[in-house]
């Protein structure tokens, strides 16, 4: 999805898009959410008592892992030509309906839900996500976001 600028972000409402890479959770990310949020929970970091104790029987990702990958997945599939910047303003709802285990594989299909102007140059954008596993039915995260973006 590409834009000349943020008036035109705005007539993409409703318009729906996938992240065009897939992602891989790897164990050593996990250990660095771990180590940047402090939650060395074992199901996350301990991947030999996973695989004996977890009903899941491998290490799986946070879910604020998941959930914080989602501005990349923007990033990596919006590009506004006349952007300066942009920032997470917040979340309306976010659930994580599957876990993710270590080694897999993620993308996020998203829609743009609404985008409202904000201050003198930007816009306020609401973000419709669900991040998937491939091969798995269920989605990892959805998740309401909203950012901000200035020209």
């Amino acid at each position: 999805m590409k834009f000349k600028n943020l008036s035109e972000l705005k007539e993409s409402i409703g318009k729906e898009a996938t992240s065009p890479e897939w992602f891989e959770v790897t164990q050593d990310l996990v250990n660095d959410f771990a180590n940047a949020t402090k939650d060395f929970q074992w199901i996350h970091t301990d991947p030999e008592r996973a695989k004996r104790e977890s009903p899941f029987k491998a290490p799986i990702a946070h879910g604020f892992f998941s959930l914080s990958l989602i501005p990349k997945f923007i990033e990596d599939t919006v590009h506004v030509e006349s952007a300066k910047m942009g920032v997470n303003y917040g979340l309306n709802k976010a659930r994580f309906p599957h876990p993710v285990p270590v080694g897999s594989l993620l993308r996020c299909n998203f829609k743009i839900a609404n985008i409202e102007d904000y201050g003198d140059n930007g816009v306020k954008a609401t973000w419709d996500c669900a991040i998937e596993i491939k091969g798995v039915e269920k989605p990892a995260c959805i998740a309401q976001m909203i950012s901000l973006m200035f020209e």
